[in-house]
């Protein structure tokens, strides 16, 4: 296969819904645009377009990428629930991997309702029943959102299991909310103390609203080249190679389980990483910064776990230890994080892309991680996919 290079990135400030006036293909165009102007190139140059967003009409891909040009070029619309930015990102990086292709484009949007996130369309099977029934058969059911309630439930489990309290879940909503405070695309850049986090409304215990990642609308989009066309436009200084990708879905025990930790996706990170390492012949030890999905403060914690960057059961320790923050072993979201950057479901995984990209070539710059090389992203949705990537730059 051939070797694969992030040559450039953009986004959009994430924001609330409805408080900026604009529709998809406006944040498509910025994002794309943006993007595009970062790699130095035209997006007659692009050969094929992975489009991902969640919410919407089949073809919205076609009409916001069409703010970019019409030149004809394949342009696939696709939904992987909250990894679908990372499944578009995968998709065009196995187009030039295999090939196909010698540039390829990503793009990820969502325009949301604010609010809790819904289901699915009255009359058709939930595609979340299995993890709901699975869910029930382990834990009393309550009156909050299904989403925060399955990741309440697995922290509930955690701190059963191995004696996680309280305070560390905050602690990861404290270390994110303080990163987005140095990133000018995050929805919040608000700083809070600890027991600001703990003593704000309660969604569902030990989870209070802080804890918990916003609605939020955006894009956010990423070229990419092969080697030799990376050489070709003269961009061998700003590229960063994909050093190695895997994506897993659900296993027999993310539901034949006593443990919520699986429902919400544990075993698909694990097996996701391990595919990725391979690929790449390094892992999580190995990197310096790293970008992943807390979309509430106990997935987080569960995520080192699945990473391997440490042993099951001990992520309170890293958190303690301020081993995920500047001074650290490893920087975890320096862009705020799903917590406070905001998810737009089908963005945030190339926005994940896009911070990391901005790390390893030093231009983060209040956020920038010092003597960053090789860097990971973590992607996952219920239903499910989990998508993880590593990046080095040379």
């Amino acid at each position: 296969m051939k070797d694969v290079y992030v040559v450039g990135v953009g986004m959009t400030k994430f924001e609330k819904p409805g408080s900026r006036d604009w529709d998809y293909p406006d944040m498509v165009k910025e994002a794309g645009t943006n993007a595009l102007q970062d790699a130095g190139v035209d997006y007659a140059e692009i050969e094929q377009v992975s489009v991902g967003y969640v919410y919407g009409e089949s073809t919205s891909g076609q009409r916001a990428v069409y703010e970019l040009g019409h030149t004809g070029v394949p342009i696939v619309n696709m939904n992987n629930n909250c990894s679908t930015g990372s499944t578009a990102l995968l998709y065009s990086r196995q187009m030039i991997a295999g090939g196909m292709a010698e540039v390829t484009m990503a793009v990820g949007f969502e325009k949301m309702q604010r609010g809790s996130l819904s289901l699915g369309a009255e009359g058709r099977a939930n595609p979340l029943d299995h993890h709901i029934t699975s869910l029930q058969h382990l834990h009393e059911e309550t009156s909050s959102p299904i989403a925060p309630q399955m990741w309440a439930r697995a922290a509930d489990d955690h701190m059963r299991r191995y004696g996680t309290t309280p305070e560390h879940f905050a602690k990861v909503a404290e270390k994110n909310h303080r990163h987005s405070s140095n990133n000018p695309y995050a929805q919040f850049q608000d700083v809070y103390t600890l027991d600001e986090i703990l003593d704000a409304p309660l969604i569902d215990a030990p989870l209070t609203r802080l804890q918990c990642s916003p609605t939020s609308d955006g894009a956010a989009a990423a070229v990419l080249m092969s080697e030799d066309a990376v050489a070709k436009f003269g961009l061998e200084g700003q590229a960063v190679k994909i050093a190695g990708q895997g994506m897993a879905t659900d296993f027999a025990s993310s539901f034949e389980t006593d443990d919520a930790r699986t429902i919400v996706g544990a075993d698909m990170s694990e097996a996701a990483a391990r595919t990725a390492y391979e690929m790449a012949g390094f892992d999580a030890a190995d990197v310096q910064v790293i970008e992943l999905h807390d979309c509430f403060s106990p997935n987080e914690m569960l995520t080192y776990e699945a990473l391997g960057m440490c042993e099951i059961g001990q992520s309170g320790q890293l958190i303690d230890a301020g081993d995920t923050t500047y001074g650290g072993r490893w920087v975890v979201n320096p862009s705020g994080g799903l917590i406070s950057k905001g998810h737009p479901l089908g963005a945030t995984g190339l926005a994940q892309c896009a911070e990391l990209n901005w790390q390893l070539r030093g231009e983060a710059n209040a956020r920038q991680v010092d003597g960053a090389t090789r860097a990971l992203q973590h992607n996952i949705g219920l239903g499910g996919a989990a998508v993880v990537t590593l990046y080095e730059r040379n």
